[in-house]
């Protein structure tokens, strides 16, 4: 084995040993993955037109959190579109939304992921401001080999909080834990330890919709499922959680609003629906209505 791969073998090992600092507890209330989100991702073309405008009326819709990709592995740069970028991150902030920028990798190219992810890390708008924080998009399974896929997954983790420090806030987007267990052999044994011990918050997929689910019951319990797994896996009962409700145009009424039940029921630390230009006034009403807190243990 080589120096450096023996180093990276160090910085992984002392990375998945070491506790996030305020990964759990009510500190992450104040991260940038609290409360109502929105997603924006390349393919929305219109919406990356006139940023200022797309900002404004995500302003007026209550968000507090930007969710906004920056590439993925099929790109031929590192960062689509920086100026538009740019305008996001300047407009987001003037109007006191926090972005957090996010990116897709293959697993195939690990240094290309690598390089990609800290680009957007690193992103400078002419103004000097940045984003909040950074999500990994983790999904993709081009790698065939599990073992192989994971390893790689880890290693690219380790390498990120070795980057940014332990104060920077990471979040991991993960695909759903009800999915996982259905779809046994898409990722065996799913390292859901492992990356609560690198990132501040775990964003899953929680796409009800994909499962053809209707109506507020069988909406909620698939939600409440999820985050279930999650803190069961992880063992940490109170894991930051930003819960991903579903694909927002093929939510109802119905499913919004069992959508909205699981997380007044399972109190997640952010929630949103997938993405911003789907999004109906019918789901922002229900985004934006006022939801009790449930008794405790009622998240099942």
């Amino acid at each position: 084995m080589t120096g450096g791969r023996l180093l990276l073998v160090a910085v992984l090992v002392a990375v998945l040993a070491a506790p996030v600092t305020g990964a759990s507890g009510s500190g992450g209330r104040r991260t940038p993955y609290a409360g109502l989100g929105t997603w924006l991702d390349i393919y929305a073309t219109p919406s990356w037109i006139h940023p200022r405008q797309e900002v404004a009326a995500m302003a007026r819709d209550g968000v507090k959190t930007l969710y906004l990709q920056t590439g993925n592995y099929e790109q031929r740069v590192d960062l689509v579109r920086r100026n538009a970028l740019a305008q996001f991150v300047d407009a987001a902030h003037a109007a006191g939304i926090r972005v957090v920028a996010w990116y897709l990798p293959s697993f195939l190219y690990p240094a290309q992921d690598a390089r990609r992810a800290l680009a957007a890390i690193r992103f400078r708008s002419a103004r000097g401001e940045r984003f909040d924080s950074f999500a990994l998009d983790i999904e993709a399974s081009l790698v065939r080999s599990v073992p192989r896929r994971t390893a790689r997954l880890l290693r690219l983790s380790a390498r990120l909080r070795a980057a940014v420090g332990h104060r920077y806030r990471l979040g991991a987007i993960i695909p759903s834990p009800v999915g996982i267990r259905r779809h046994p052999t898409y990722w065996p044994r799913f390292p859901y330890r492992q990356l609560a011990r690198v990132y501040n918050v775990l964003l899953p997929m929680a796409y009800a919709t994909d499962r053809h689910i209707h109506g507020i019951a069988a909406t909620r319990a698939y939600d409440a499922a999820d985050i279930a797994i999650i803190r069961s896996r992880t063992g940490r009962p109170h894991e930051p959680i930003h819960l991903i409700g579903g694909i927002a145009n093929r939510m109802g009424a119905k499913e919004s609003a069992g959508f909205m039940r699981a997380v007044a029921d399972c109190a997640p630390l952010g929630y949103s629906l997938y993405d911003f230009p789907l999004t109906s006034r019918v789901a922002w009403q229900a985004l934006t209505a006022p939801h009790a807190r449930a008794r405790r243990g009622s998240c099942t």
